[in-house]
């Protein structure tokens, strides 16, 4: 496996699976010694859905939100 010019290299997939790693999964690398160690790091959907239901509390659903209001809320762009 080669680091492209870009610095990105592929997951094997097998490898992904088995970590559970997802797309837009957040990680990061630490040096433990000589060796680089990716972690995943957990709790990111639960936060990122949280916060959309936080977001989205204040308003009722009698107000008639359209979906782009509501998908513009869970984006956090309002």
């Amino acid at each position: 496996m080669r680091i492209s010019s870009k610095g990105q290299v592929t997951i094997p997939q097998a490898i992904r699976e088995q970590a559970g790693l997802h797309p837009n999964c957040e990680v990061q690398f630490r040096l433990v010694g000589e060796q680089v160690v990716l972690e995943k790091i957990d709790g990111q959907a639960e936060q990122r859905g949280e916060e959309a239901l936080m977001r989205l509390r204040g308003h009722r659903p009698r107000q008639g939100l359209s979906t782009e209001a509501i998908l513009a809320l869970c984006r956090g762009e309002v």
